[in-house]
Protein backbone atom coordinates (compact mmCIF):
# COMPACT_ATOMS: atom_id res chain seq x y z
CA UNK A 1 0.00 0.00 0.00
CA UNK A 2 2.82 2.41 0.86
CA UNK A 3 4.49 1.71 -2.48
CA UNK A 4 1.25 2.52 -4.33
CA UNK A 5 0.87 5.74 -2.37
CA UNK A 6 4.50 6.68 -3.06
CA UNK A 7 3.99 6.12 -6.80
CA UNK A 8 0.84 8.26 -6.72
CA UNK A 9 2.63 11.05 -4.85
CA UNK A 10 5.46 10.89 -7.35
CA UNK A 11 3.04 11.44 -10.23
CA UNK A 12 1.63 14.58 -8.61
CA UNK A 13 5.12 15.91 -7.99
CA UNK A 14 5.83 15.18 -11.64
CA UNK A 15 2.77 17.24 -12.59
CA UNK A 16 4.15 20.16 -10.59
CA UNK A 17 7.45 19.91 -12.47
CA UNK A 18 5.73 19.67 -15.86
CA UNK A 19 3.49 22.64 -15.03
CA UNK A 20 6.47 24.81 -14.06
CA UNK A 21 8.10 23.97 -17.38
CA UNK A 22 4.90 24.92 -19.22
CA UNK A 23 4.79 28.18 -17.27
CA UNK A 24 8.32 28.97 -18.46
CA UNK A 25 7.30 28.50 -22.10
CA UNK A 26 4.10 30.55 -21.86
CA UNK A 27 5.35 33.46 -19.79
CA UNK A 28 8.50 33.83 -21.90
CA UNK A 29 6.29 34.95 -24.76
CA UNK A 30 5.11 37.95 -22.69
CA UNK A 31 7.67 38.63 -19.96
CA UNK A 32 9.83 40.75 -22.28
CA UNK A 33 6.86 42.87 -23.41
CA UNK A 34 7.21 45.51 -20.69
CA UNK A 35 11.02 45.39 -20.65
CA UNK A 36 11.48 45.83 -24.42
CA UNK A 37 11.85 49.65 -24.38
CA UNK A 38 14.66 49.34 -21.82
CA UNK A 39 16.45 46.62 -23.80
CA UNK A 40 16.06 48.70 -26.95
CA UNK A 41 17.66 51.74 -25.34
CA UNK A 42 20.46 49.72 -23.72
CA UNK A 43 21.49 47.80 -26.84
CA UNK A 44 20.68 50.47 -29.44
CA UNK A 45 18.08 48.37 -31.23
CA UNK A 46 16.49 50.23 -34.15
CA UNK A 47 12.73 50.68 -34.18
CA UNK A 48 12.54 48.67 -37.40
CA UNK A 49 14.32 45.74 -35.72
CA UNK A 50 12.77 45.62 -32.24
CA UNK A 51 10.05 43.22 -33.41
CA UNK A 52 12.73 40.52 -33.70
CA UNK A 53 12.82 40.19 -29.92
CA UNK A 54 9.39 38.56 -30.33
CA UNK A 55 9.60 37.28 -33.90
CA UNK A 56 12.84 35.33 -33.38
CA UNK A 57 11.17 33.41 -30.55
CA UNK A 58 7.83 32.82 -32.24
CA UNK A 59 9.37 31.78 -35.56
CA UNK A 60 11.46 29.01 -34.05
CA UNK A 61 8.80 27.98 -31.55
CA UNK A 62 5.93 27.86 -34.02
CA UNK A 63 7.95 26.34 -36.83
CA UNK A 64 9.47 23.46 -34.88
CA UNK A 65 6.63 22.37 -32.58
CA UNK A 66 5.47 19.42 -34.69
CA UNK A 67 9.03 18.18 -35.02
CA UNK A 68 9.56 18.60 -31.27
CA UNK A 69 6.43 16.61 -30.55
CA UNK A 70 7.44 13.76 -32.85
CA UNK A 71 10.95 13.66 -31.42
CA UNK A 72 9.38 13.30 -27.98
CA UNK A 73 7.50 10.22 -29.24
CA UNK A 74 10.51 8.64 -30.97
CA UNK A 75 13.43 9.65 -28.73
CA UNK A 76 11.62 9.63 -25.39
CA UNK A 77 9.39 12.30 -23.85
CA UNK A 78 11.37 12.57 -20.62
CA UNK A 79 14.68 12.80 -22.52
CA UNK A 80 13.42 15.53 -24.86
CA UNK A 81 11.86 17.32 -21.87
CA UNK A 82 15.23 17.44 -20.08
CA UNK A 83 17.06 18.53 -23.24
CA UNK A 84 14.49 21.29 -23.68
CA UNK A 85 14.93 22.57 -20.10
CA UNK A 86 18.73 22.60 -20.15
CA UNK A 87 18.81 24.13 -23.63
CA UNK A 88 16.28 26.76 -22.61
CA UNK A 89 18.49 27.73 -19.67
CA UNK A 90 21.55 28.00 -21.94
CA UNK A 91 19.64 30.12 -24.45
CA UNK A 92 18.51 32.41 -21.63
CA UNK A 93 22.16 32.97 -20.66
CA UNK A 94 22.92 34.10 -24.22
CA UNK A 95 19.87 36.39 -24.41
CA UNK A 96 20.19 37.85 -20.90
CA UNK A 97 23.90 38.61 -21.31
CA UNK A 98 23.46 40.05 -24.82
CA UNK A 99 25.87 42.85 -25.71
CA UNK A 100 24.38 43.53 -29.14
CA UNK A 101 20.99 43.30 -30.87
CA UNK A 102 22.12 40.26 -32.88
CA UNK A 103 23.15 38.41 -29.73
CA UNK A 104 19.76 39.10 -28.15
CA UNK A 105 17.89 37.95 -31.26
CA UNK A 106 20.00 34.77 -31.45
CA UNK A 107 19.31 34.01 -27.80
CA UNK A 108 15.58 34.49 -28.29
CA UNK A 109 15.63 32.23 -31.37
CA UNK A 110 17.35 29.48 -29.38
CA UNK A 111 14.80 29.93 -26.59
CA UNK A 112 12.08 29.31 -29.17
CA UNK A 113 13.87 26.21 -30.48
CA UNK A 114 14.16 24.59 -27.06
CA UNK A 115 10.63 25.68 -26.13
CA UNK A 116 9.47 23.72 -29.19
CA UNK A 117 10.99 20.62 -27.55
CA UNK A 118 9.77 21.47 -24.07
CA UNK A 119 6.09 22.31 -24.63
CA UNK A 120 4.87 19.17 -26.49
CA UNK A 121 6.95 16.80 -24.36
CA UNK A 122 5.50 18.31 -21.16
CA UNK A 123 1.87 18.01 -22.30
CA UNK A 124 2.36 14.48 -23.65
CA UNK A 125 3.97 13.43 -20.35
CA UNK A 126 0.87 14.65 -18.52
CA UNK A 127 -1.27 12.63 -20.91
CA UNK A 128 0.60 9.35 -20.45
CA UNK A 129 1.26 9.78 -16.71
CA UNK A 130 -2.38 10.18 -15.65
CA UNK A 131 -4.80 7.52 -16.91
CA UNK A 132 -7.72 7.42 -14.43
CA UNK A 133 -10.58 9.76 -15.37
CA UNK A 134 -10.74 11.78 -12.14
CA UNK A 135 -6.97 12.10 -11.84
CA UNK A 136 -6.58 13.07 -15.48
CA UNK A 137 -9.22 15.77 -15.14
CA UNK A 138 -7.35 17.25 -12.16
CA UNK A 139 -4.02 17.03 -14.00
CA UNK A 140 -5.38 18.82 -17.07
CA UNK A 141 -6.98 21.40 -14.78
CA UNK A 142 -3.61 22.23 -13.24
CA UNK A 143 -1.81 22.21 -16.58
CA UNK A 144 -4.57 24.15 -18.34
CA UNK A 145 -4.72 26.68 -15.52
CA UNK A 146 -0.98 27.28 -15.79
CA UNK A 147 -1.24 27.70 -19.58
CA UNK A 148 -4.06 30.20 -19.25
CA UNK A 149 -2.43 32.19 -16.44
CA UNK A 150 1.07 32.23 -17.92
CA UNK A 151 0.50 35.29 -20.12
CA UNK A 152 -0.60 37.44 -17.18
CA UNK A 153 2.14 36.06 -14.91
CA UNK A 154 4.67 37.04 -17.58
CA UNK A 155 3.40 40.62 -17.64
CA UNK A 156 3.44 40.85 -13.83
CA UNK A 157 6.90 39.31 -13.54
CA UNK A 158 8.25 41.42 -16.38
CA UNK A 159 6.95 44.58 -14.74
CA UNK A 160 8.47 43.77 -11.36
CA UNK A 161 11.85 42.68 -12.72
CA UNK A 162 12.09 45.66 -15.07
CA UNK A 163 11.23 48.16 -12.34
CA UNK A 164 13.35 46.74 -9.51
CA UNK A 165 16.18 44.90 -11.25
CA UNK A 166 16.92 45.09 -14.99
CA UNK A 167 15.39 44.09 -18.29
CA UNK A 168 18.09 41.39 -18.42
CA UNK A 169 16.53 39.59 -15.47
CA UNK A 170 13.38 39.05 -17.50
CA UNK A 171 15.55 36.53 -19.39
CA UNK A 172 18.08 35.47 -16.76
CA UNK A 173 15.35 34.48 -14.31
CA UNK A 174 14.70 31.45 -16.53
CA UNK A 175 18.10 29.93 -15.72
CA UNK A 176 17.67 28.88 -12.07
CA UNK A 177 14.04 27.91 -12.65
CA UNK A 178 14.82 25.73 -15.69
CA UNK A 179 17.83 24.03 -14.06
CA UNK A 180 15.99 23.36 -10.79
CA UNK A 181 13.04 21.98 -12.76
CA UNK A 182 15.36 19.69 -14.74
CA UNK A 183 16.95 18.38 -11.53
CA UNK A 184 13.50 17.71 -10.05
CA UNK A 185 12.36 16.03 -13.28
CA UNK A 186 15.20 13.51 -13.04
CA UNK A 187 13.82 12.47 -9.65
CA UNK A 188 10.06 12.45 -10.19
CA UNK A 189 9.25 12.15 -13.92
CA UNK A 190 9.14 8.49 -14.88
CA UNK A 191 11.35 7.42 -17.77
CA UNK A 192 9.12 6.50 -20.71
CA UNK A 193 9.74 3.97 -23.48
CA UNK A 194 10.20 5.61 -26.92
CA UNK A 195 7.78 4.59 -29.65
CA UNK A 196 9.03 2.04 -32.17
CA UNK A 197 9.16 3.46 -35.66
CA UNK A 198 7.74 1.40 -38.51
CA UNK A 199 9.96 3.14 -41.05
CA UNK A 200 12.35 6.03 -41.50
CA UNK A 201 11.81 9.63 -40.50
CA UNK A 202 9.44 11.73 -42.60
CA UNK A 203 12.14 14.19 -43.66
CA UNK A 204 10.12 15.80 -46.51
CA UNK A 205 7.25 16.39 -44.08
CA UNK A 206 9.60 17.86 -41.47
CA UNK A 207 11.14 20.33 -43.94
CA UNK A 208 7.85 21.35 -45.56
CA UNK A 209 5.80 21.83 -42.36
CA UNK A 210 8.62 23.67 -40.56
CA UNK A 211 9.00 26.07 -43.49
CA UNK A 212 5.22 26.42 -43.82
CA UNK A 213 4.58 27.16 -40.14
CA UNK A 214 7.51 29.58 -39.98
CA UNK A 215 6.28 31.38 -43.11
CA UNK A 216 2.74 31.75 -41.75
CA UNK A 217 3.91 32.94 -38.33
CA UNK A 218 6.37 35.41 -39.85
CA UNK A 219 3.72 36.58 -42.32
CA UNK A 220 1.36 37.52 -39.52
CA UNK A 221 4.17 39.18 -37.56
CA UNK A 222 5.13 41.18 -40.65
CA UNK A 223 1.49 42.18 -41.19
CA UNK A 224 1.53 43.91 -37.80
CA UNK A 225 4.50 46.00 -38.94
CA UNK A 226 4.11 46.51 -42.69
CA UNK A 227 0.36 46.03 -43.19
CA UNK A 228 -1.76 43.31 -44.74
CA UNK A 229 -1.40 44.57 -48.27
CA UNK A 230 2.41 44.71 -48.28
CA UNK A 231 3.98 42.49 -50.93
CA UNK A 232 6.18 40.70 -48.40
CA UNK A 233 3.23 39.95 -46.11
CA UNK A 234 1.09 38.53 -48.90
CA UNK A 235 3.97 36.47 -50.29
CA UNK A 236 4.81 34.96 -46.90
CA UNK A 237 1.20 34.02 -46.14
CA UNK A 238 0.58 32.55 -49.61
CA UNK A 239 3.80 30.53 -49.53
CA UNK A 240 3.03 29.36 -46.00
CA UNK A 241 -0.47 28.17 -46.90
CA UNK A 242 0.79 26.39 -50.03
CA UNK A 243 3.51 24.64 -48.03
CA UNK A 244 1.00 23.51 -45.39
CA UNK A 245 -1.27 22.15 -48.12
CA UNK A 246 1.74 20.32 -49.59
CA UNK A 247 2.46 18.95 -46.11
CA UNK A 248 -1.06 17.48 -45.91
CA UNK A 249 -0.54 15.82 -49.29
CA UNK A 250 2.79 14.37 -48.15
CA UNK A 251 1.33 13.02 -44.90
CA UNK A 252 -1.47 11.28 -46.79
CA UNK A 253 1.09 9.31 -48.83
CA UNK A 254 4.12 8.52 -46.65
CA UNK A 255 4.25 5.29 -44.64
CA UNK A 256 5.57 6.89 -41.43
CA UNK A 257 4.10 10.41 -41.36
CA UNK A 258 5.29 13.15 -39.03
CA UNK A 259 1.63 14.00 -38.36
CA UNK A 260 -0.80 11.14 -39.01
CA UNK A 261 -3.92 12.78 -40.44
CA UNK A 262 -6.08 10.69 -38.11
CA UNK A 263 -4.99 12.98 -35.27
CA UNK A 264 -6.73 16.18 -36.46
CA UNK A 265 -9.22 14.12 -38.52
CA UNK A 266 -11.21 12.85 -35.50
CA UNK A 267 -14.04 15.36 -35.07
CA UNK A 268 -13.58 16.07 -31.34
CA UNK A 269 -9.85 16.56 -31.68
CA UNK A 270 -10.26 18.59 -34.88
CA UNK A 271 -12.76 20.90 -33.18
CA UNK A 272 -10.44 21.32 -30.22
CA UNK A 273 -7.56 22.32 -32.50
CA UNK A 274 -9.80 24.92 -34.18
CA UNK A 275 -10.76 26.34 -30.80
CA UNK A 276 -7.07 26.43 -29.88
CA UNK A 277 -6.50 28.54 -32.99
CA UNK A 278 -9.35 30.99 -32.28
CA UNK A 279 -9.05 31.58 -28.53
CA UNK A 280 -5.54 33.13 -28.56
CA UNK A 281 -6.78 35.70 -31.10
CA UNK A 282 -9.48 36.75 -28.65
CA UNK A 283 -7.11 36.70 -25.67
CA UNK A 284 -4.59 38.92 -27.36
CA UNK A 285 -7.33 41.55 -27.55
CA UNK A 286 -7.29 41.56 -23.75
CA UNK A 287 -3.55 41.55 -23.11
CA UNK A 288 -2.56 43.78 -26.02
CA UNK A 289 -5.05 46.60 -25.46
CA UNK A 290 -5.13 46.50 -21.67
CA UNK A 291 -1.31 46.75 -21.66
CA UNK A 292 -1.58 49.92 -23.74
CA UNK A 293 -4.47 51.22 -21.65
CA UNK A 294 -2.73 50.72 -18.30
CA UNK A 295 0.61 52.24 -19.31
CA UNK A 296 -0.22 54.82 -21.98
CA UNK A 297 -3.70 56.00 -20.95
CA UNK A 298 -3.64 55.56 -17.17
CA UNK A 299 0.12 56.17 -16.86
CA UNK A 300 0.79 53.06 -14.75
CA UNK A 301 4.38 52.05 -14.04
CA UNK A 302 5.53 48.66 -15.40
CA UNK A 303 4.95 47.01 -12.01
CA UNK A 304 1.56 48.62 -11.46
CA UNK A 305 0.49 47.57 -14.95
CA UNK A 306 1.51 43.99 -14.13
CA UNK A 307 -0.39 44.07 -10.84
CA UNK A 308 -3.48 45.29 -12.69
CA UNK A 309 -3.47 41.94 -14.51
CA UNK A 310 -3.47 39.91 -11.25
CA UNK A 311 -7.18 38.98 -11.45
CA UNK A 312 -6.36 36.83 -14.49
CA UNK A 313 -4.03 34.26 -12.88
CA UNK A 314 -6.04 34.19 -9.65
CA UNK A 315 -9.33 33.77 -11.49
CA UNK A 316 -7.94 31.11 -13.79
CA UNK A 317 -6.49 29.06 -10.92
CA UNK A 318 -9.79 29.14 -9.02
CA UNK A 319 -11.87 28.35 -12.08
CA UNK A 320 -9.54 25.54 -13.17
CA UNK A 321 -10.22 23.79 -9.88
CA UNK A 322 -13.95 23.93 -10.59
CA UNK A 323 -13.36 22.71 -14.15
CA UNK A 324 -11.44 19.66 -12.92
CA UNK A 325 -14.46 18.53 -10.90
CA UNK A 326 -16.95 19.24 -13.68
CA UNK A 327 -15.03 17.75 -16.61
CA UNK A 328 -15.69 14.04 -15.86
CA UNK A 329 -19.33 14.79 -15.02
CA UNK A 330 -20.49 17.10 -17.81
CA UNK A 331 -17.79 16.55 -20.44
CA UNK A 332 -15.75 19.15 -22.34
CA UNK A 333 -18.57 20.43 -24.57
CA UNK A 334 -20.45 22.18 -21.76
CA UNK A 335 -17.31 23.66 -20.26
CA UNK A 336 -16.01 24.99 -23.57
CA UNK A 337 -19.37 26.53 -24.48
CA UNK A 338 -19.66 28.18 -21.06
CA UNK A 339 -16.08 29.43 -21.23
CA UNK A 340 -16.50 30.92 -24.70
CA UNK A 341 -19.68 32.71 -23.64
CA UNK A 342 -18.03 34.10 -20.51
CA UNK A 343 -15.06 35.25 -22.60
CA UNK A 344 -17.32 36.99 -25.12
CA UNK A 345 -19.33 38.62 -22.33
CA UNK A 346 -16.23 39.88 -20.58
CA UNK A 347 -14.84 41.42 -23.78
CA UNK A 348 -18.17 43.09 -24.57
CA UNK A 349 -18.06 44.58 -21.05
CA UNK A 350 -14.52 45.85 -21.74
CA UNK A 351 -15.70 47.37 -25.02
CA UNK A 352 -17.73 49.91 -23.03
CA UNK A 353 -14.49 51.50 -21.80
CA UNK A 354 -14.52 55.30 -21.76
CA UNK A 355 -12.07 58.07 -20.81
CA UNK A 356 -11.85 58.74 -17.09
CA UNK A 357 -13.44 55.52 -15.81
CA UNK A 358 -11.81 53.91 -12.74
CA UNK A 359 -10.05 50.58 -13.06
CA UNK A 360 -12.23 48.82 -10.46
CA UNK A 361 -15.44 49.61 -12.36
CA UNK A 362 -14.34 49.53 -16.02
CA UNK A 363 -11.76 46.72 -16.10
CA UNK A 364 -11.76 44.56 -12.97
CA UNK A 365 -15.20 42.88 -13.46
CA UNK A 366 -14.33 42.01 -17.06
CA UNK A 367 -10.96 40.53 -16.04
CA UNK A 368 -12.70 38.24 -13.54
CA UNK A 369 -15.37 37.14 -16.04
CA UNK A 370 -12.82 36.41 -18.78
CA UNK A 371 -10.50 34.56 -16.38
CA UNK A 372 -13.34 32.32 -15.22
CA UNK A 373 -14.17 31.50 -18.84
CA UNK A 374 -10.58 30.97 -19.94
CA UNK A 375 -9.95 28.24 -17.38
CA UNK A 376 -13.00 26.29 -18.54
CA UNK A 377 -11.82 26.49 -22.15
CA UNK A 378 -8.17 25.62 -21.54
CA UNK A 379 -8.85 22.64 -19.27
CA UNK A 380 -11.46 21.12 -21.60
CA UNK A 381 -9.60 22.02 -24.79
CA UNK A 382 -6.32 20.39 -23.77
CA UNK A 383 -8.13 17.25 -22.64
CA UNK A 384 -10.14 17.01 -25.86
CA UNK A 385 -7.13 17.65 -28.09
CA UNK A 386 -5.71 14.37 -26.73
CA UNK A 387 -9.06 12.55 -26.81
CA UNK A 388 -8.70 8.80 -27.50
CA UNK A 389 -5.14 9.37 -28.70
CA UNK A 390 -2.63 6.51 -28.79
CA UNK A 391 0.34 6.96 -26.48
CA UNK A 392 2.53 6.63 -29.58
CA UNK A 393 1.00 9.85 -30.97
CA UNK A 394 0.77 11.87 -27.74
CA UNK A 395 3.87 13.94 -28.48
CA UNK A 396 2.98 15.02 -32.00
CA UNK A 397 -0.64 15.72 -30.97
CA UNK A 398 0.67 17.95 -28.19
CA UNK A 399 2.95 19.65 -30.68
CA UNK A 400 0.03 20.30 -33.03
CA UNK A 401 -1.99 21.84 -30.19
CA UNK A 402 0.85 24.19 -29.30
CA UNK A 403 1.46 25.01 -32.98
CA UNK A 404 -2.11 26.12 -33.67
CA UNK A 405 -2.10 28.19 -30.47
CA UNK A 406 1.09 29.89 -31.62
CA UNK A 407 -0.44 30.66 -35.02
CA UNK A 408 -3.53 32.04 -33.27
CA UNK A 409 -1.38 34.30 -31.14
CA UNK A 410 0.42 35.59 -34.25
CA UNK A 411 -2.90 36.21 -36.02
CA UNK A 412 -4.23 38.04 -32.96
CA UNK A 413 -1.21 40.31 -32.66
CA UNK A 414 -1.16 41.21 -36.36
CA UNK A 415 -4.91 41.51 -36.93
CA UNK A 416 -5.73 43.48 -33.79
CA UNK A 417 -2.73 45.80 -34.05
CA UNK A 418 -3.69 46.68 -37.62
CA UNK A 419 -7.33 47.26 -36.69
CA UNK A 420 -6.41 49.44 -33.71
CA UNK A 421 -4.07 51.66 -35.73
CA UNK A 422 -6.62 52.16 -38.51
CA UNK A 423 -9.55 52.81 -36.16
CA UNK A 424 -7.58 55.26 -34.03
CA UNK A 425 -6.39 57.19 -37.09
CA UNK A 426 -9.89 57.45 -38.56
CA UNK A 427 -11.36 58.56 -35.23
CA UNK A 428 -8.76 61.31 -34.80
CA UNK A 429 -9.32 62.54 -38.37
CA UNK A 430 -13.11 62.61 -38.07
CA UNK A 431 -13.39 64.44 -34.72
CA UNK A 432 -12.50 68.05 -33.83
CA UNK A 433 -9.31 68.44 -31.86
CA UNK A 434 -9.56 68.64 -28.08
CA UNK A 435 -6.86 68.08 -25.46
CA UNK A 436 -8.16 64.57 -24.75
CA UNK A 437 -8.64 63.57 -28.40
CA UNK A 438 -5.58 61.25 -28.50
CA UNK A 439 -6.83 59.43 -25.39
CA UNK A 440 -10.37 59.15 -26.78
CA UNK A 441 -9.10 57.90 -30.13
CA UNK A 442 -6.91 55.28 -28.42
CA UNK A 443 -9.71 54.02 -26.18
CA UNK A 444 -12.12 53.89 -29.12
CA UNK A 445 -9.63 51.69 -30.96
CA UNK A 446 -9.36 49.43 -27.90
CA UNK A 447 -13.16 49.15 -27.73
CA UNK A 448 -13.30 48.06 -31.37
CA UNK A 449 -10.52 45.53 -30.70
CA UNK A 450 -12.45 44.15 -27.72
CA UNK A 451 -15.52 43.66 -29.92
CA UNK A 452 -13.38 41.78 -32.44
CA UNK A 453 -12.05 39.59 -29.64
CA UNK A 454 -15.61 38.87 -28.49
CA UNK A 455 -16.43 37.86 -32.05
CA UNK A 456 -13.67 35.25 -32.05
CA UNK A 457 -15.04 33.82 -28.81
CA UNK A 458 -18.46 33.56 -30.48
CA UNK A 459 -16.92 31.76 -33.46
CA UNK A 460 -15.17 29.39 -31.05
CA UNK A 461 -18.52 28.65 -29.38
CA UNK A 462 -20.03 27.80 -32.78
CA UNK A 463 -17.10 25.46 -33.53
CA UNK A 464 -17.62 23.74 -30.16
CA UNK A 465 -21.36 23.33 -30.80
CA UNK A 466 -20.70 21.73 -34.19
CA UNK A 467 -17.71 19.51 -33.44
CA UNK A 468 -17.33 18.61 -29.75
CA UNK A 469 -19.56 15.58 -29.29
CA UNK A 470 -18.03 14.02 -26.19
CA UNK A 471 -20.41 14.49 -23.29
CA UNK A 472 -20.59 12.80 -19.90
CA UNK A 473 -17.44 10.70 -20.03
CA UNK A 474 -13.76 11.20 -19.66
CA UNK A 475 -12.78 12.80 -23.00
CA UNK A 476 -9.42 11.11 -23.17
CA UNK A 477 -9.40 7.64 -21.80
CA UNK A 478 -12.68 6.11 -22.87
CA UNK A 479 -12.60 5.73 -26.66
CA UNK A 480 -14.82 2.63 -26.72
CA UNK A 481 -17.72 4.43 -25.08
CA UNK A 482 -16.96 7.50 -27.19
CA UNK A 483 -17.32 5.47 -30.35
CA UNK A 484 -20.86 4.58 -29.38
CA UNK A 485 -21.91 8.09 -28.43
CA UNK A 486 -24.62 9.59 -30.61
CA UNK A 487 -23.58 12.57 -32.70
Amino acid sequence: MSEVRAASDRRWWALLVLSIAQLLVVLDATIVTISLPYAQADLGIRDADKQWVFTAYTLMFGGLLLLGGRLADYVGRRRIFLIGLVGFAAASVLAGAAMSPGMLFAGRALQGLFAALLAPSALSLVSVTFTAAQERAKAFAVFGGVSGAGFAVGLIGGGALTEYASWRWCLLVNIPIALATAAAAVLVVVRDVPVRRAGGYDLPGVVVVTAGLASVVYGFNRAAQAGWGAGGTVALLVVGVLLLLAFVAIEARVTNPLLPLRIPGEINRGGSFLVALLVPVAMYAVFLFLSYYFQQTLGYSPLKAGIAFLPFPFGIVLSAGVASKLLPKVGPRVLMLAGAQLGAGGLIYLAQLRVGQPYWAAVLPAEIIIALGMAQIFVAMQATALYAIDDSDAGVASGLLNAVQQIGASIGTALLTTIAVQVSTRYAQSHPFTPDLPARAAIHSYDVGFYWGAGFFVIAAIVVALTIRVRKLDPVTDPDRAATMPA
